[in-house]
């Protein structure tokens, strides 16, 4: 028989998780120290979030938020798993299975890893050495699982004479227990090994994460010192923000501010490092330092983000003042040619984002943004510099962690969500959204407070609607804001009546454009319709 059958099938299992483990800790600790991308679970997930159809993401979205993310790299790492047990218990019959199955893991991460943008020979060192101390980890722990099962044919057991007599030197042959098998399964020195590749694994992943930047990121951000802008933000007119609890405010904190993105593993960029360059069709390419840019003449201004899958009543929207250098002034250093329509944008993990030339040299603040409410960027949200430009969704403006820009033409090059199916340009749809009462909440019969947010971003919102249940509307009053940029908190004080509700709210912009009643999902283009809610009143 084979040495390993005696070996059970859940300690195969365990055996080729626990070597799954160390060799992805271990391809961590080398993605660290190389290049974090270059990590195989990020490259497959990064693989298959460009390959998801486009109804997956917004349901991922939809039902998961800004713990998409994870979700899948969860889900990823269930897999593998499920396969390293499999591959555990096949090597359990024969070693070189097991070795089979680590080699086609290490040539799907590989195909992974050098499919991504910007890859180099050395992005498949990780996954190499991955793979290679996993194979050596599956190898060890299933010898430490089997011992063998010999005793000698006599009381004195291995080294007694053929005689007995004493100093004759003839070993008697090793011979197996009566009735017994060769080899035994050894529980305990296999859980021993167990235990030292968990701690292994665990140790490799934690130190690939810190050498993976992230500590040298946020202790870079932390020092940023930020220079006072040459055009300060507008004050705040009073009566910006009615303070109604539960009413979204005016602005959105840092930490409640929505993020979507494609990155899979936050970017962690070390503004010593970082440059931008500008090129493609203009007649002098720019590359600039952080530094550099810190030194140019700064804007501040309040500037509301939205994203293309917010449903209508969504949350992925949020309102901050930003910082930063204006993208025209850039542009114009850098000698916009005849015909350029387009800037594709490029983040540090690869991700582009196609953005109308039009819409950013037309005057409005559409910023190279280094700081957001005061602070320097987060890291989650851009850190060291990010894009901002209002009036567009953000898969075609607000490209994070932003280190090249091609200017371009739209007939020549695509952005990442563009053949995927989405808009090219994706100018914002006049929306708005009942915050206050909550759906399906329980009112008290009387005067009620309805109230939420309108945005039309660089438009402006010119006045806000209310009905109940199909009834007249009724105008709302509207919060004072500092520009067209923004979104609006409205307000309407309403006598409701026991009994079911429906409540529904429409916006108009500053255009005269009044917000469509007709429902469109997100894509292709942004969704559209009146924001309905039900509540019940007692």
């Amino acid at each position: 028989m084979q040495k390993n059958d005696v070996m059970p099938a859940w300690a195969g299992a365990l055996a080729g998780v626990v070597a799954g483990a160390v060799a992805l800790g271990v391809a961590q600790l080398v993605a660290g120290v190389l290049k974090p991308a270059a990590f195989p679970v990020v490259a497959v997930g990064n693989v298959v979030v460009d390959n998801t159809p486009a109804w997956l993401k917004e349901f991922a979205i939809s039902n998961f938020g800004s713990n998409d993310k994870t979700v899948l790299i969860a889900g990823v790492l269930v897999v593998l798993a499920v396969v390293a047990a499999v591959i555990g218990v096949l090597a359990r019959h024969r070693v070189a299975y097991g070795l089979v199955g680590l080699g086609v893991f290490g040539v799907v991460g590989i195909a992974a890893v050098v499919t991504r943008p910007g890859a180099g020979a050395l992005d498949v060192v990780p996954t190499l050495v991955g793979v290679g101390v996993g194979a050596w980890a599956l190898t060890w722990l299933l010898a430490r699982g089997v011992r063998e099962s010999y005793e000698g044919a006599g009381a004195a057991g291995f080294g007694s004479s053929a005689s007995g007599a004493p100093g004759d030197e003839a070993e008697r042959p090793a011979v197996m227990r009566t009735g017994s098998e060769p080899y035994s399964f050894d529980r305990r020195r296999l859980l021993g090994g167990v235990a030292g590749g968990v701690v292994v694994a665990g140790a490799a992943t934690l130190a690939g994460r810190v050498l993976g930047g992230r500590q040298t990121a946020e202790t870079a951000r932390v020092a940023v010192a930020l220079p006072r802008p040459r055009v300060a933000a507008k004050p705040l007119p009073q009566g910006t923000d009615f303070g109604i609890r539960g009413l979204s405010p005016f602005v959105t904190k840092n930490q409640d501010f929505y993020r979507v993105d494609t990155a899979l593993i936050v970017p962690h960029v070390d503004p010593r490092q970082w440059t931008l360059r500008i090129h493609g069709m203009v007649d002098r390419p720019v590359e600039i330092t952080y530094a550099d840019l810190l030194k140019r003449p700064l804007t501040e201004s309040y500037v509301t983000l939205t994203c293309v899958s917010n449903e209508v009543g969504g949350e992925y929207i949020g309102n901050a003042r930003w910082l930063g250098a204006r993208m025209a002034d850039l542009l114009r250093d850098a000698g916009l040619q005849s015909g350029a329509d387009m800037l594709l944008s490029t983040s540090d993990d690869g991700f582009t984002a196609g953005t109308p030339v039009d819409v950013v040299m037309d005057g409005r603040d559409a910023l190279f943004a280094i700081a957001m409410n005061g602070e320097a960027l987060p890291v989650e949200h851009g850190f060291p510099v990010r894009q901002v430009v209002p009036g567009l969704y953000g898969y075609v403006s607000a490209t994070k962690w932003v280190v090249d820009v091609k200017v371009t033409r739209f007939d020549r090059d695509e952005a990442y969500w563009t053949p995927r199916g989405w808009s090219a340009k994706g100018p914002i749809k006049t929306e708005s959204r009942i915050d206050l009462p909550k759906p399906g909440a329980s009112v008290t019969a009387g005067r009620t407070t309805i109230a939420g947010v309108a945005w039309a971003q660089h438009t402006g919102i010119d006045a806000v609607e209310v009905r109940v249940d199909r009834g007249e509307w009724r105008q709302a009053k509207l919060a004072q804001v500092p520009g067209p940029d923004t979104w609006r908190q409205w307000s309407l004080d309403w006598d409701l009546t026991a009994g079911k509700h429906t409540i529904e709210v429409r916006a108009t912009d500053a255009a005269g454009r009044t917000q469509t009643e007709q429902q469109a999902p997100p894509a292709p283009d942004g969704a559209s319709g009146w924001h309905s809610i039900q509540v019940n009143v007692a």
